[in-house]
């Protein structure tokens, strides 16, 4: 791992306001077919969202991202926009299909430049452009090749990664490879509630292995091709993964979705080896010949630092083979296949206490508890919260506002939490709300809104909500106000 200068830890003054280190990044996310629309504009080709949202009940009432959130066509007011909320980061992943339809190996000369163009206003702002090189959308040439269940697919991540990073390099210094890999894996090949919608559990261990895979190839693209100062990272959805009772029964349900949510990728990544217990479990699924010889080797390329993504912890136990097992894939409405080979006999609870509009539970805790194992165990490890909002039911009063406060209540506590946790020593560098625009929210569609800026979707029209105005102040005097 390159060598980065510890940070200061967090201060709380005598009135409760928690400060954050000189320096932590405040930032918003978001997805190019999420937001960016223009999907079959200026050379782009369909991903597998375009095929899979296009398919009859796929999604919430049919929705798909065509037109999203027009960013493609309104980036320069949403940069603005941006500018005035204090925000000085901003997360955006490339859309492969624009930039090299079909998956290449050919390049689209207008895609290019839109994200060019992106970045030059961003900049202009005075925002750092943190570019994320894929963010689920894979062209459907190569899923119809085999996707990421296939070799073939890793080797073109990383011709993806050499020729975005030849355009964009030169103003770019911080690079993510994958957005949420057991997603693409575990969502899109095994429950199927995910593009491209296979539910083939062995497909779904090979594209897991393929996705890393893809990540060490395309981190040593991005090497050959950025200054020595470019930072390199990888960003996992990891759970904070708890047992309904301390029974060997219910700590055994917890070891097998903790090391298919967290270890199978945190391993390879950072120890350059598959927790042999994972291979054991899912032998019954796959005999894992898909992992060659220096595979692994190449998983570990040192990265920079780790993007992590958090919405809510998960509680498991053994089935008891009377209860239903629940559902918990994080994402998608819902299961025809399973997102966790290997976990048969594992059920998903359901957590009391509040929850958002996605039905997940708010429990700000298990981001402390992520970011202190992290410390534990891959010490030096910077870290960047890359992901970290929530859905609500946001209405426009008659005052023309939105009035968020569960969303500001979510916000306040999960950055408490990370404030916590840089108080006990974790290397936290950054914070990026999801998301600063409402958009596309995979299958649920339109449906769910986790934008601090409300989209009027029939008109585009932008409108901040309460919480745009309280992380705009947050970020300005990097510290968080005491509650109430």
């Amino acid at each position: 791992m390159t060598s980065i200068d510890a940070q200061p830890r967090g201060e709380v003054a005598g009135d409760g306001t928690l400060a954050f280190p000189p320096g932590f990044v405040w930032g918003t996310a978001t997805a190019a077919y999420q937001v960016e629309g223009a999907a079959g504009e200026d050379g782009r080709t369909p991903s597998i969202w375009d095929t899979f949202s296009h398919r009859q009940g796929a999604t919430v009432d049919g929705d798909t991202g065509d037109v999203a959130a027009d960013h493609y066509h309104r980036y320069p007011e949403d940069v603005a926009l941006m500018g005035s909320l204090g925000v000085r980061a901003y997360r955006f992943s490339i859309s492969w299909s624009r930039v090299a339809p079909g998956g290449g190996p050919g390049e689209n000369a207008r895609g290019l430049e839109y994200y060019s163009r992106l970045v030059d206003a961003l900049l202009e702002q005075g925002i750092r452009p943190v570019v994320t090189l894929y963010h689920w959308d894979l062209p459907q040439e190569l899923e119809d090749a085999g996707g990421w269940s296939v070799r073939d697919t890793a080797e073109r991540l990383a011709e993806l990664a050499a020729l975005v990073a030849r355009r964009l390099g030169d103003r770019v210094d911080l690079w993510t490879t994958l957005n949420e890999p057991w997603c693409s894996a575990f969502l899109g090949y095994g429950s199927g509630g995910h593009a491209p919608g296979r539910t083939e559990p062995a497909a779904a261990l090979a594209a897991a292995h393929h996705l890393l895979l893809g990540h060490g190839l395309a981190a040593a693209a991005l090497r050959a091709e950025l200054p020595a100062t470019a930072q390199v990272s990888i960003t996992l959805n990891l759970a904070a993964v708890r047992s309904r009772e301390a029974s060997a029964a219910d700590l055994d349900a917890r070891r097998r979705v903790d090391g298919l949510a967290n270890r199978l990728f945190l391993d390879p990544v950072m120890l350059g080896r598959y927790p042999a217990d994972v291979i054991a479990d899912t032998a019954h699924v796959s005999d894992w010949s898909f992992v060659h010889a220096s595979d692994e080797r190449t998983i570990a390329a040192p990265i920079d630092l780790l993007g992590v993504n958090y919405y809510a912890p998960t509680m498991v136990a053994a089935w008891d083979g009377h209860e239903p097992r629940g559902q918990a894939d994080g994402h998608s409405r819902s299961l025809r296949g399973s997102a966790w080979p290997g976990c048969e006999h594992i059920q998903f609870l359901e957590q009391p206490g509040p929850r958002t509009a996605m039905g997940w539970p708010i429990d700000a805790t298990g981001l402390t508890d992520i970011l202190l194992r992290l410390k534990r165990e891959h010490p030096g490890l910077p870290v960047m919260i890359t992901e970290n909002g929530a859905a609500f039911d946001d209405r426009i009063d008659g005052g023309e506002r939105i009035h968020d406060p569960d969303r500001v209540r979510y916000l306040r506590d999960h950055l408490a939490a990370v404030h916590t946790a840089i108080v006990e020593g974790a290397d936290v560098r950054g914070y990026f709300l999801w998301s600063l625009l409402d958009n596309f929210e995979w299958a649920y569609g339109y449906s769910r809104r986790f934008g601090i800026v409300y989209v009027d979707f029939p008109t585009q029209r932008r409108l901040p909500k309460d919480s745009a105005h309280w992380y705009r102040d947050v970020a300005l005097t990097n510290a968080l106000p005491p509650p109430g």
